[in-house]
């Protein structure tokens, strides 16, 4: 287990290295959700997320000897970067080990902070495999993303901060994935402020720790694919965990959609490009996970912001969707001169905005004087969907899923 002496000491140890990144309070976010939401902006660090602390003061426990060495590290891209950008900055070699399908933008930028990179495997378990293994054969030092101590501690550096600048704060709210990062926050908080709640979030495709929680042991869980690609841990670390029971309050997990329309939030309301991992503790709220926390202080540990650009606009689509503000459906219209124009002029009159029309002729039934046409549109709500569906069945058209 570690202590506030650790993480002190890490603080110490990675002072002038890390960003004292801002914590401030959110208008918008607040009015959305019912509690006085803090955001700790995390994702503003040199590589994009917290994962920075604990590499920075991973590698400065190093022997003069391993420096020389090197050091290996595994990661789907966040700790990769971290170690490289801050490996580079103390002159220590780093190799990284990514699953071959590890996001492009994470394996660019990681190759461009000077890292070699090795890809291999289909997933960060089997990717920290082959690492393992690197280390063993070359004498490298392996620095694990979150099962040590040293990591651990240096993640913990950013509850510190959130005490200064949001001394007031009631719970924070933390993503969840291997249990480093609220091992080191919630450590913080039960020796410094232990009225303050740890709250962690983890997506319903990799809920590690509230299997381990429940057994009452770290133990693995089968992952299924999620938007939250940085918490995708099948099984939280041991060193986090003997933490992790001591200093959590409670768990909770979301699923793809509300992290999607969690990510869709920040960007309207905040500005704030987040990747899903980071935007779980909003999705949090938006799933009516915490309804404890109306009224109450909240920092929010927005800690990533390495999304992939490609996956960007389909996560933006899918939290539409889910707002309700794209929507789908189809319609049976005359398939002869006007019957398309009718049916866009009865759109339009109702506000809402054509995103694409499809004729679908080969499966548009009996009827061959008919055509189904599939319609996606941009609205402003659920309600605005259930109005337009009204002025189409009003206009004579038969609307249908």
């Amino acid at each position: 287990m570690i202590t506030l002496d650790d993480v002190l000491a890490a603080r110490e140890r990675i002072r002038g290295g890390i960003y004292a990144s801002p914590c401030v309070e959110s208008i918008p976010l607040s009015q959305l959700t019912g509690a006085r939401i803090w955001c700790k902006l995390d994702y503003l660090q040199r590589t994009g997320s917290f994962k920075e602390r604990g590499a920075r003061n991973a590698l400065l426990r190093l022997t003069a000897e391993q420096r020389r060495r090197g050091v290996v590290a595994a990661s789907a891209g966040n700790h990769a970067l971290g170690v490289a950008y801050h490996g580079g900055l103390l002159g220590i070699p780093v190799t990284v080990v990514m699953p071959r399908f590890a996001p492009l933008i994470k394996v660019t930028n990681c190759r461009a902070l000077g890292a070699a990179i090795v890809l291999h495997g289909n997933d960060v378990v089997e990717a920290r495999g082959h690492a393992v293994e690197l280390a063993q054969r070359d004498g490298l030092a392996f620095i694990h993303p979150f099962d040590d101590a040293d990591v651990v501690a240096g993640q913990g550096t950013m509850g510190l901060e959130i005490l200064e600048q949001a001394p007031d704060v009631e719970a924070v709210v933390v993503p969840v994935g291997g249990g480093g990062l609220i091992a080191g926050i919630g450590t913080v908080m039960k020796a410094r402020a232990p009225q303050v709640s740890v709250i962690g979030v983890e997506p319903e495709a990799a809920a590690s720790l509230t299997a381990a929680l429940a057994a009452k042991t770290p133990t693995t869980v089968t992952l299924a694919p999620t938007l939250a690609d940085g918490l995708a841990v099948s099984r939280v670390g041991d060193i986090p965990f003997a933490s992790d029971v001591r200093v959590v309050d409670r768990v909770v997990t979301v699923d793809e959609a509300a992290i999607a329309l969690a990510i869709l939030r920040l960007i309207e309301l905040e500005k704030s490009v987040v990747e899903g991992a980071g935007a779980t503790p909003l999705a949090a709220f938006l799933a009516g996970k915490l309804p404890e926390l109306a009224g109450r202080k909240v920092v929010l540990t927005l800690c990533g912001g390495n999304i992939d650009t490609n996956m960007l606009g389909r996560v933006i689509d899918v939290g539409l969707v889910a707002d309700g503000r794209l929507a789908r459906f189809t319609v049976s219209v005359l398939d002869r001169p006007g019957g398309l124009a009718r049916l866009t002029a009865t759109i339009a009159q109702a506000g809402a905005s054509i995103h694409e029309l499809t004729h679908d002729r080969a499966f548009s039934g009996p009827k061959v004087s008919e055509v189904r046409v599939v319609c996606v549109v941009e609205t402003t709500g659920p309600e605005h969907v259930r109005e337009l569906h009204a002025a189409l069945a009003a206009a004579g058209f038969d609307v249908g899923a």
